[in-house]
């Protein structure tokens, strides 16, 4: 385990730059920053959907990713380290799959809303969809372990169907309506 931080502010970043977990130096707006910043914020707001009243197997489930997600900071912070495995994506699909049997298939798209629960839910899966992206552009500069991008690309999948669940469970869900406009 790398060291702790006892002092918060350390100075060492007022030259535009930030200390890996390696003790090497990058940019602060680098694209390994930049992924890194995105899963934080991720799951912080995964962090969000959690502070409210949602069902204990949603909540159990997104207690569990954030911990992946913490990993996945892990090896971001740490060039080359791999700790997200292909059995971590397989396990967050089995999550996916038991959620989405209980719902009906869709024949609409779904507009954020029905719920303050299902709209943090959505707000996690938009932040998702931007820190794969994040992923993506670090990949293109440098090694990213895949299962953690495959991780990334599944929990966008799995924050939809929770936001269709939470929906269901305490609003319902908002369907778009192409004929709005014209009214």
């Amino acid at each position: 385990m790398g060291h702790r931080l006892s002092k918060i502010y350390t100075r060492t970043g007022d030259t535009g730059t930030t200390g890996l977990a390696d003790g090497s130096r990058v940019d602060k707006d680098s694209a390994r920053v930049e992924a890194m910043g995105a899963v934080d914020e991720l799951n912080s707001q995964i962090g969000w959907v959690l502070a409210q009243e949602i069902p204990d197997l949603i909540g159990e489930a997104l207690t569990d990713i954030q911990h992946g997600l913490f990993d996945i900071g892990g090896e971001l912070a740490v060039p080359g380290a791999s700790t997200v495995t292909a059995e971590d994506v397989t396990a967050l699909e089995k999550t996916l799959d038991r959620f989405n049997a209980k719902l009906p298939p869709l024949k609409e798209f779904i507009l954020p809303g029905g719920s303050t629960q299902a709209v943090a839910a959505h707000v996690a899966r938009a932040v998702c969809r931007r820190a794969e992206r994040r992923l993506l552009t670090l990949s293109r500069e440098e090694k990213v372990n895949e299962e953690s991008r495959k991780y990334v690309n599944r929990l966008s999948d799995l924050l939809f169907v929770i936001a269709r669940v939470l929906a269901r469970q305490t609003g319902g869900e908002v369907y778009w309506d192409p004929e709005r406009k014209k009214r």
